[in-house]
């Protein structure tokens, strides 16, 4: 419905305060070593990102907990809690993921109060671990009754959008590059979201490695912008 877009434009609006401006994902690091250095490069190492990195990882965990909150899972959305947190091969990518997740949440229930979010908060408190973004925006969106293949498409244009931005300010790119680049993207969207929709959860994992490796050496890079 309209009521239910304009919460999840508003949600995922780069406005909405979880903080992502700071964060690259490793893309700083792929710059200053010459992996990132045009808008046809970003594109790329962008569709590496979504179909087989955090893409991948995070919209199949997404999915899970999505459709564990409508069936009133509570174990099965604690394992997505705990798998989404465990599955981060750095500590930049892991503090990327769980900072925007805490942030989205504190954000959510101060401003957008949603019926029956204390039920899934003492699911997250019980299982002692901080909640991923993907986790928390499936939650969120599963409580106002997005349909999961909507919502999972929107969370990852709003996950690539932000990384495209990053790319724009450390290549540096022109805007117009960065929307070329983000166009370029939108189909890779939509095909990363419907992999995800399809995978059995025993298919989880990634194998974004030279990302995973970006954003381990970004831990030690000697000038940064960014947080990861």
């Amino acid at each position: 419905s309209a009521t239910h877009l304009t919460k999840l434009l508003a949600w995922l609006s780069p406005s909405f305060p979880v903080g992502g401006f700071s964060y690259s994902h490793g893309i700083e690091a792929a710059v200053e070593q010459g992996l990132v250095r045009d808008r046809d490069t970003l594109a790329r190492w962008m569709d590496g990102i979504l179909r087989h990195g955090a893409g991948r990882t995070d919209g199949m965990l997404f999915v899970a907990a999505h459709r564990a909150v409508l069936a009133g899972d509570e174990a099965a959305f604690a394992w997505a809690v705990e798998r989404a947190d465990a599955m981060r091969a750095s500590s930049e990518t892991a503090l990327e993921s769980r900072a925007q997740g805490q942030a989205f949440l504190i954000a959510v229930r101060a401003a957008w109060p949603l019926e029956g979010m204390e039920r899934w908060d003492r699911v997250i408190a019980d299982s002692g671990r901080p909640v991923a973004y993907a986790v928390a925006v499936a939650l969120a969106t599963a409580l106002i009754g997005v349909p999961e293949g909507p919502a999972l498409s929107a969370y990852l244009h709003a996950f690539a959008a932000n990384l495209v931005s990053a790319g724009v300010r450390l290549v540096p790119l022109g805007q117009t590059d960065g929307q070329k680049a983000l166009a370029a993207l939108d189909s890779v969207v939509h095909s990363a979201a419907e992999a995800a929709l399809a995978a059995p959860l025993d298919d989880l994992g990634s194998r974004a490695m030279a990302v995973d490796w970006t954003s381990m050496i970004h831990e030690t890079q000697y000038t940064r912008l960014f947080r990861s």
